[in-house]
């Protein structure tokens, strides 16, 4: 059974860990179980309850009204939210349960629902990129099980994939491309929904993957002279080796070729960056960059 500390149902629910503590003693919501050594800890029971409670807290619901709540109640609330698909908090919700759970089917359903109602790009936007991004942020804090992450992300790698192949070949691309991961960086899932949506915008993308070692993309961009290179460093290279990676594309690129970069690692940089690199919070920011404006297609 997995435990959780208290900073860790924090980063999983939303929820501050000094709320979590008033609600434990004024209104007893959650009864941690202890160690041995009494240590405070919390079960996956306890973060799927909280899941529920800090979702209809959200939308209003007072935290006093749902702590006199029996179980079939509570799940009763919760099931008139989930009757309204627009609600995107609520589909996180769903997507982190599938995680916890390590729930295939439910995973299935909740993307098939989502695209039948939104489309494969909207889905992706709206839920499932929100998703991620919380997924990150639990990986870096240690507040999710490795096996959970992997099977999670493999399922949506899965999709993008298949969304990728499903898209027509740009035929008169107006830009191109180059998406990739620094050295030692294996978290792909934002990379291929960067290359889906260029795609699907017409451009044309060279896609090294991940891992890439930067005297590898010198020699890639120099052949194929791309408009903007695209990386995404959310655990590699550490901030201490940040500058060096730069300094390496730097030296190695043509001035004319932009570079973006995006995740957690490229958020910290702290010294000056080259005239033609960019450091961007969200894959989608990506478009504001662009010398070319398109409308969003209609993908499913």
């Amino acid at each position: 059974m997995t435990h959780y500390s208290i900073r860790e149902l924090e980063h999983l629910s939303g929820i501050k860990a000094h709320t979590l503590r008033i609600w434990e003693n004024r209104y007893k919501i959650l009864q941690p179980k202890r160690t041995d050594t009494n240590i405070r800890y919390y079960t996956e029971a306890d973060l799927k309850f909280l899941l529920k409670i800090a979702l209809l807290n959200k939308h209003g619901l007072r935290i006093s009204k749902i702590a006199k709540m029996s179980d079939e109640l509570l799940n009763q609330e919760v099931q008139k939210l989930s009757e309204n698909l627009a609600e995107g908090d609520y589909q996180i919700h769903l997507l982190t349960n599938a995680m916890i759970d390590m729930n295939e089917i439910q995973f299935e359903d909740v993307m098939d629902d989502n695209i039948s109602f939104r489309g494969f790009e909207q889905t992706m936007t709206e839920i499932i990129y929100p998703f991620l991004e919380k997924i990150g942020i639990l990986w870096l804090s240690g507040s999710i099980n490795p096996a959970q992450e992997h099977f999670i992300t493999n399922l949506i790698r899965q999709k993008i994939i298949v969304g990728i192949n499903n898209l027509p070949r740009p035929t008169n691309p107006a830009e191109r491309y180059i998406l990739f991961t620094p050295e030692n960086e294996l978290h792909e899932l934002s990379l291929l929904f960067a290359h889906y949506m260029l795609k699907a915008r017409g451009h044309a993308v060279v896609y090294l993957g991940v891992g890439v070692p930067s005297a590898d993309v010198v020699v890639v961009a120099n052949v194929q002279k791309p408009n903007y290179l695209f990386c995404i460093s959310t655990s590699h290279p550490v901030k201490r080796k940040m500058q060096r990676f730069i300094t390496d594309l730097d030296e190695g690129i043509q001035k004319s070729t932009q570079v973006i970069l995006t995740g957690y690692q490229a958020s910290r940089i702290n010294f000056p960056l080259p005239e033609n690199f960019r450091v961007v919070h969200k894959v989608s920011d990506l478009f504001k960059l662009s010398r070319y404006s398109y409308e969003r297609p209609n993908v499913q």
